[in-house]
């Protein structure tokens, strides 16, 4: 996908002649820098498929379940910063795809939905498969729209994707009117208007950098979406140059390099005790770019809202989440790109009061990281030790995917990610995630390591996207971590009602053959010591593979066992 401000040139050079509402879809995907679309394809907008058949500039990838159709294109907006796109037929097509509007929203990503609808004169009759999009999306989207006009399509998608990429990155729902795609749209194609960068006030950056120099015991907390590489490298600059600790948000650890001297932790599940306890005892956190949410502060444990005792920074791109939750010592609108890029520069006093307190909460972090000491009665793979391999030997650009569950408290505790753009798993905490946003990695960047950690109940969401994966040339490893059972409920089970289990056992199938049905290079890895030579293996056999990981259902985190 290229920019996705497209140039008055380029919008001027796709057709103006009249075509029909479907051509003029595509016409405007072409001219806004679209090169890949996933779908599942549906009768609802034939128009918009047969007008895709003579646009060979743009790749249609057919996913085999709507839902992972919109978590590959919410994946695909992940990895650009431009709106992933997915298309879907009406209501049940709609209603399967939801669930990639919600990562979506969450994870301040942008993505563009297109949903097929029914004719125009037959809405509000309850006709086959009739839903009313405004009222199923409206709180999930930024912007939810029905073209009844084949002529405001140009107009309509100027504006779609203006409002993906904008404040606060989320998803946009269009609904197309079988009957409005097959009329003739003669308006000319129009830009999204470009979302300029914009700087930090001198006297803004004057309150911050005050705020920091008063404080002896400050906390950086960074997170958010669509980071630039330079945003990221401003980021570095900072922290190094202030000597500041920085803890990265909810799965957003990819924004600094986890082996700088200044990187503190993640604010995740399964979150250092010790970082916990370095937050209650800050006197200034620097928020940039990123919410204040229930996983990052413990359920809201660690900063009681809506006024905290520490000084508070925030700076955030959508004003609408100032004030939201937490109310702000100074509050700043304004983008993370621009405010490292200011902070970066910014004069540095001497002498420094906080030396010792960053350093200690890097020895926090290293000690942390730690392989832990296993339990004699310990069975099957350990996957601390399969994550520090994977940290060890994958390269800086290697693209780690999961999903949702207790397997990813390991990841979260012993990858190092090194680069940007490099973690893909959805913060709104939605199963099924990792295949197919490793699918849609692994066809954006060809030449890289692609990686999907998943539970077993994870991976059973969507199985099926290894056919896609296999269809579509995806290099990838998938690594299923079969414990048998949906771990995380397991978990709370075993806490609020011990020894009753009910509705968490998890009867799989062969993973291993199952993969290789696809085509797939696949193994069954039982014990810890085989698990390096199998990733090699999986490594060598090149496109895609799987290994099936059997693990002990008693070792529900790194450091607890179901019966303790």
């Amino acid at each position: 996908m290229r920019d996705a401000s497209a140039s008055t040139t380029q919008i001027a050079s796709a057709t103006h002649a009249p075509r029909t509402g479907g051509r003029a879809i595509v016409d405007s995907l072409r001219a806004h820098g679209v090169d890949r679309v996933f779908c599942v394809p549906g009768e609802s907008y034939l128009e918009v498929l047969d007008a895709l058949h003579d646009t060979p500039e743009i790749e249609l990838v057919v996913a085999k379940h709507e839902g992972a159709a919109a978590n590959m294109a919410e994946a695909d907006g992940k990895l650009t910063g431009r709106p992933g796109i997915c298309m879907v037929t009406r209501g049940p097509g709609a209603t399967h795809a939801s669930i990639g509007v919600h990562i979506a929203q969450q994870d301040s990503t942008p993505m563009i939905l297109f949903v097929g609808q029914i004719a125009r004169d037959h809405i509000g009759r309850e006709a086959f498969q009739e839903v009313d999009y405004q009222a199923m999306f409206g709180s999930l989207a930024k912007w939810v729209v029905e073209i009844t006009d084949a002529n405001r399509i140009p107009e309509i998608l100027a504006r779609a994707f203006h409002t993906a990429v904008s404040g606060r990155p989320g998803p946009v729902v269009i609904s197309l009117p079988e009957d409005m795609l097959v009329e003739i749209c003669d308006t000319p194609g129009c830009a999204a208007t470009p979302v300029q960068s914009s700087t930090l006030a001198a006297e803004t950056l004057n309150q911050i950098t005050t705020a920091l120099a008063q404080s002896r015991r400050p906390l950086v907390f960074v997170g958010g979406s669509n980071w630039s590489a330079d945003a990221r490298q401003d980021l570095a600059a900072f922290a190094r140059q202030w000597n500041l600790p920085v803890a990265c948000a909810f799965r957003r650890q990819d924004l600094l390099d986890n082996r700088d001297p200044q990187y503190a932790g993640h604010l995740s599940l399964g979150m250092n005790a010790k970082l916990a306890q370095r937050i209650k005892d800050s006197d200034l956190i620097l928020a940039i770019g990123t919410r204040l949410g229930d996983i990052m502060t413990d359920g809201y444990g660690l900063l009681a809202p809506p006024k905290i005792t520490q000084k508070l920074i925030h700076i955030h791109a959508d004003s609408g989440e100032l004030g939201r939750v937490y109310q702000a010592d100074i509050a700043v609108h304004a983008s993370a790109d621009c405010t490292v890029a200011a902070l970066a520069l910014a004069a540095v006093p001497t002498n420094l009061p906080w030396s010792e307190w960053t350093r200690a909460a890097r020895a926090d972090h290293e000690a942390f990281s730690a392989a832990p000491t296993l339990a004699p009665e310990h069975k099957g793979v350990d996957m601390t030790a399969v994550i520090k391999h994977l940290s060890q030997t994958l390269p800086d650009d290697a693209i780690v995917t999961n999903g949702a569950g207790n397997y990813s408290v390991w990841l979260h505790r012993y990858y190092e990610y090194r680069a940007g753009r490099t973690e893909l798993a959805p913060t709104c905490g939605a199963m099924g995630y990792g295949l197919p946003a490793a699918v849609a990695a692994a066809l954006r960047h060809r030449q890289r390591r692609v990686v999907c950690v998943a539970g077993d109940g994870c991976f059973l969401m969507y199985p099926q996207e290894l056919a896609t994966a296999a269809e579509y040339g995806a290099s990838m490893i998938v690594l299923v971590v079969n414990n048998g059972m949906y771990g995380t409920i397991r978990m709370h089970q075993e806490r609020h009602h011990p020894g009753r289990i009910s509705g968490t056992r998890l009867q799989g199938p062969d993973y291993a053959a199952l993969a290789r049905s696809f085509g797939a290079y696949a193994e069954q890895v039982s014990c810890t010591e085989d698990f390096a030579a199998a990733f090699q293996r999986a490594q060598d056999a090149g496109g895609l593979a799987l290994l099936e990981l059997r693990t002990d259902p008693q070792q529900i985190t790194p450091t607890a066992r179901l019966a303790g």
